[in-house]
C-alpha cells in the first residue's frame, strides 16, 4: 500500500484549479455587468454618491471597471497586485476630493466593489466541494488587492486635498503672482505664506524656479486609454502640481501653483539638498508621472539668491522649455555650464561658421563611435596633458598621440594650441545640442550612433526618459 493520497490530493489540485480558472473567466466576460452592478449599488448605500450628477457616476463605473479588469488580471496571473495595476487611481482619488466626496465615503465605495465582486465569485462557485474551495483560494488574494488599492487611493486623496484647498490655493496664486512681479509680500497673510514656503524677505536660502508645461499625450499608459481635452488637462497639470510640491523635501513646503497652462513652483534648497538632487527629484516625479500618463516638459533656471531674482529666474526656466525636444523632458541649468548653455542657444549661422573639415570628421567619427571626440574631451580636461589623457580614456599613451595626429591631420587643428582647441571644443558643443543621427549641417547619419563618446550635453540636460 502507498503511503499518504498523493493521488487524490493532486486530482482535488486540478479540480479547485479548472474550477478557479472558470470562475475567474466567467467574471472577465461579464465584467461589463458586473461593473454595473456595483456602480448602481454604490449610488444605492452610499448617499454622498446618489448625490451625484451622471458625469460622477459614469465616472465611477469607469473606475470600477478598471479595479475589477486589473483584479482578475492579477488573480488569472496569480501574482502579486503592484502599483502599476493601480497607477490610475490617483487621478481618481483627487477627482473625488475634488467633488466633494469625504474620504470615509470613497473608502466605503471601495468595500461596496468589493463585496459585489465577492457574491458573484459566490455564486458562480456553486455547490460543488472544488467550487467552493476555488471561491476559498481567492479570499486572501482579493483581501490583499482591496487593501493594497484603498490605501493608495486614500493617500492620493489626502494628499490633493491637502494641497488643493482652496484657501491655500488662492494664497499660494496670490503669492506667486506678488513674487513674480519683483515684489515682496512684508505683512498679513501673504508674508505668512511666504514664510511657510521659505520664501519669506529675509531669507537667506538658495532658490529656483521651476516651469511645467502639460504635453498632449495620446498612446495608452498602464492599459488605461489616456483621454484629451480641458479636463483631462486640468486633472493632470493639478496632479503634476502636487507632485512638484514634494520634491524639495528640506522642511518646509514647495511654492506650487498651477498658472493657466504651466505649473510654476520656487523650491528653496534647505540644508542637504543641493540644485542637483533636486533635479534629480525633479526627473523621478516626471518619470512617475509619465507612468500616469501625464507627460511634462519642465525648464530649471540657474539658483538664485533671494525672492528679489525671481522675475529673473522665471524668464530663465521660460527661455530653458526650448531646447526640448517634443517628447519633453527636464531642461535644467544647474546641470550645465556657460560654454554648455551658449552652445544651446546657437543658431544656424554659428553652425555654418564651423570649418567644414572639423563637421566631417565629427560627423564621421559620431557614426563610428566618437572615440575621436571623446579623446577632444579628455585632454582639454587634462589640462593638455597626453599621460593624463591617455590614463582617462584607459589607452596607451601612444594611441591617445595616433589620436591626436589624425585630428591634426583631417581638421588642420593643432590640439596643443588654445585657439584651435576651442575651435574643437565650440563645435564639439555645437553637435552636443543636436539630436543623435544628425550632423552640424542637419544632415541623418550614415550609421548608428554611440552616444558615448558625444552628444554628453544633449542628453544631460534634456534627459527626456
Amino acid at each position: 500500500m502507498s503511503s499518504g493520497f498523493s493521488t487524490e490530493a493532486l486530482t482535488g489540485t486540478e479540480a479547485v484549479r479548472a474550477e478557479r480558472a472558470r470562475i475567474l473567466s466567467e467574471l472577465l466576460n461579464d465584467l461589463d455587468e458586473l461593473a454595473g452592478t456595483a456602480a448602481r449599488t454604490m449610488r444605492a448605500e452610499i448617499p454622498a454618491y446618489a448625490a451625484q450628477d451622471e458625469t460622477f457616476h459614469a465616472d465611477v463605473r469607469n473606475q470600477v471597471t478598471q479595479h475589477y479588469r486589473s483584479k482578475l488580471a492579477v488573480l488569472l496571473e496569480d501574482r502579486t497586485v503592484t502599483f502599476d495595476d493601480i497607477a490610475f487611481t490617483r487621478r481618481a482619488g483627487m477627482r473625488r476630493a475634488r467633488s466633494g466626496v469625504a474620504l470615509a465615503d470613497y473608502i466605503n465605495a471601495f468595500r461596496v466593489g468589493q463585496q459585489v465582486f465577492w457574491e458573484s465569485v459566490v455564486k458562480r462557485a456553486g455547490r460543488s466541494f472544488a467550487g467552493h474551495e476555488a471561491a476559498l483560494s481567492l479570499v486572501t488574494p482579493l483581501m490583499r488587492y482591496c487593501d493594497f488599492a484603498s490605501t493608495h487611493a486614500a493617500n492620493a486623496y489626502m494628499e490633493f486635498q491637502q494641497y488643493a484647498t482652496a484657501e491655500a490655493v488662492r494664497e499660494s496664486r496670490d503669492l506667486l503672482e506678488t513674487l513674480l512681479a519683483g515684489n515682496t509680500p512684508t505683512r498679513g497673510q501673504q508674508l505668512a505664506a511666504a514664510q511657510a514656503h521659505g520664501l519669506g524677505p529675509d531669507t537667506r536660502t538658495p532658490l529656483l524656479v521651476l516651469i511645467a508645461i502639460l504635453l498632449p499625450r495620446t498612446a495608452r499608459s498602464g492599459g488605461e486609454s489616456v483621454a484629451t481635452g480641458p479636463d483631462r488637462g486640468a486633472d493632470a497639470r493639478h496632479a503634476a502640481c502636487a507632485a512638484i510640491a514634494r520634491t524639495a523635501g528640506n522642511g518646509t513646503r514647495t511654492l506650487s501653483v498651477v498658472r493657466q497652462s504651466e505649473i510654476v513652483a520656487i523650491p528653496a534648497l534647505g540644508p542637504g539638498v543641493d540644485a542637483e538632487q533636486l533635479c534629480d527629484r525633479l526627473q523621478t516625479v516626471r518619470e512617475n508621472l509619465l507612468g500616469e500618463g501625464i507627460a511634462l516638459a519642465m525648464g530649471v533656471s540657474t539658483v538664485i539668491a533671494g525672492t528679489a531674482q525671481i522675475p529673473q529666474a522665471y524668464q530663465e526656466a521660460r527661455t530653458v522649455l526650448e531646447f526640448l525636444p517634443e517628447e519633453g523632458g527636464v531642461a535644467a541649468l544647474p546641470r550645465i555650464t556657460a560654454f554648455q548653455y551658449l552652445a544651446l542657444k546657437a543658431d544656424d549661422t554659428a553652425r555654418h561658421l564651423v570649418d567644414p573639415r572639423i563637421t566631417a570628421l565629427l560627423a564621421e567619427d559620431r557614426a563610428r563611435g566618437g572615440v575621436l571626440t571623446a579623446t577632444i574631451r579628455a585632454f582639454a580636461a587634462d589640462d593638455l596633458n597626453l599621460r593624463a589623457c591617455a590614463e582617462r580614456l584607459q589607452i596607451h599613451p601612444n594611441t591617445a598621440q595616433y589620436r591626436l595626429r589624425r585630428i591634426r591631420e583631417r581638421t588642420g587643428r593643432n590640439l596643443r594650441r588654445i585657439n584651435d582647441l576651442l575651435d574643437l571644443l565650440v563645435a564639439i558643443a555645437l553637435q552636443d545640442t543636436l539630436s543623435p543621427g544628425t550632423n552640424l549641417d542637419g544632415k541623418r547619419l550614415a550609421a548608428a550612433t554611440n552616444e558615448s563618446g558625444g552628444s554628453q550635453t544633449y542628453g544631460r540636460f534634456h534627459e527626456s526618459r
